[in-house]
């Protein structure tokens, strides 16, 4: 049966987004011993190095969040873990692969790294930059639940060399917050950033989410127009997906099970009635798309810069996100915590995901990876024009001095198609997105794939 192209443009569920590539589907625990003689190799020449931290630990589960993350865990639960992930860096400190190399970016991710407390933070940081310091890192970035943050916590944070701070925002109205799993109240959002602000972080980012459940056009304006009086460095705004594994998308499974619907249908929730006036359909692709037009719009009339499909900056030149640049253009990283992913030396790794298996393996010494995929020199070369078409801009010149290859003839099929269909413009060596194939950029990605990999499962 034929799918029309609005039935397509409605929020199903499944990944939307694309991180990475290959995609993670193909990674299999097969091509593990890849990922042990990658470790063993020096690393390739002027690869930076950087270290991801996941921090599983929350509150409340969002209903969207499709990360690996607790709430039921207690303190002696968190310092086994926190010496879990000590053990694992210890381990990937003392390999070939580092080469002496300092990090180039740090970034503690989660779950929320602001869940642990000041002596938490202060204990793993320390013991952290024993073993790979990053003084002379570029960016040093921490991911924070607003109300998770006193100014104590924050101190430590600055004290340890934190240069970003990102703040989970995601909404300003209580009822969609609540709703949608959030922990944290407007006014934290505002004493949060204060502290921030009066400690002086050199970049605060502020995240925000277009299509949480329960978001009107209404709401959504007054949310950008309360991050423009903030005036952060940087906004982030993702476009909600559903993956499999959230809460939201087993209610919508559970829901269609249990009712005439077909799959294809508007999804939609029973109302809770501590909402009553909350419209829970789940919003399509193009009315987030237009949301995020809308802010970007908002913004840029305001002084800001967009630099990426997501992302918008006061000033491109010196708010920059390294973590995302470095990245995006093949650094190595070492992917550290329960089910995280990390790249070396040309394989992509990622950690056991559950946490009796990534405790296990540390306390025995192991490492403790789960899969694996050792990407060719063509799977890195459309890695990188994949991820950073996600900027809006590719270099000809960048790829052909990198890979030997014109991304112009070697990809001119696609970059054909998207260029008649509007989504790119191509002037000499300068690949562009238009303003509404930027925000759209994630569902045209996969065209850049090898056959092999195309698939219906991007996870």
């Amino acid at each position: 049966m034929t799918v029309s192209a609005a039935e397509q443009e409605k929020t199903g569920l499944g990944n939307y987004f694309i991180a990475n590539y290959p995609p993670f589907s193909f990674w299999k625990n097969t091509f593990l011993p890849e990922a042990y003689a990658a470790l063993e190799r020096p690393p390739r020449p002027k690869v930076p190095l950087g270290l991801y931290l996941h921090i599983p630990f929350c509150r409340k589960r969002c209903k969207f969040c499709y990360f690996r993350v607790y709430t039921d865990k207690n303190a002696s639960d968190i310092a086994t873990y926190l010496d879990a992930i000590v053990r694992e860096v210890q381990l990937l400190a003392n390999t070939p692969c580092v080469g002496g190399r300092p990090l180039d970016y740090v970034y503690f991710g989660g779950g929320t790294p602001s869940y642990l407390s000041a002596a938490q933070l202060d204990d793993l940081m320390t013991r952290l930059r024993v073993i790979l310091p990053w003084d002379a890192a570029r960016e040093v970035t921490f991911e924070c639940e607003p109300g998770t943050l006193q100014k104590h916590k924050l101190e430590t944070l600055r004290r340890h060399g934190i240069t970003r701070l990102s703040l989970g925002v995601e909404n300003f109205n209580p009822e969609i917050l609540q709703y949608n799993g959030r922990a944290h109240l407007e006014e934290e959002i505002y004493r949060a950033y204060g502290w921030a602000r009066e400690l002086g972080f050199p970049q605060i980012n502020i995240d925000l989410i277009a299509g949480m459940v329960g978001e009107d056009w209404d709401n959504w304006k007054r949310c950008v127009q309360k991050t423009l009086a903030l005036a952060p460095d940087c906004v982030t705004i993702y476009q909600m997906e559903l993956p499999y594994n959230t809460v939201f998308s087993k209610e919508i499974q559970q829901f269609q099970a249990n009712s005439d619907r077909s799959a294809r249908m508007t999804l939609e929730l029973a109302a809770p009635p501590e909402t009553p006036g909350l419209d829970l359909t789940i919003a399509d692709w193009p009315t987030k798309r237009a949301w995020v037009r809308y802010a970007f719009d908002e913004f840029v009339k305001n002084g800001y810069e967009i630099s990426s499909a997501t992302t918008v900056v006061k000033n491109k030149a010196t708010t920059r996100f390294i973590y995302r640049e470095a990245l995006w253009r093949g650094a190595d990283m070492f992917g550290t915590g329960v089910a995280s992913f990390g790249h070396i030396n040309g394989v992509h790794i990622q950690n056991v995901d559950t946490w009796e298996a990534y405790i296990e393996k540390l306390q025995n010494g192991q490492w403790p990876f789960g899969r694996a995929f050792p990407t060719t020199e063509r799977d890195r070369l459309i890695r990188e024009v994949v991820l950073l078409l996600k900027t809006g801009h590719l270099d000809v010149a960048y790829f052909q001095d990198k890979y030997g290859v014109d991304i112009r003839r070697e990809f001119a099929d696609v970059l054909d198609q998207l260029t008649r269909d509007g989504w790119l413009t191509i002037r000499g060596e300068s690949i562009d997105c238009t303003p509404e194939g930027l925000i759209q950029i994630d569902r045209h990605l996969p065209v850049f794939f090898d056959p092999q990999y195309i698939s219906s499962r991007y996870t």
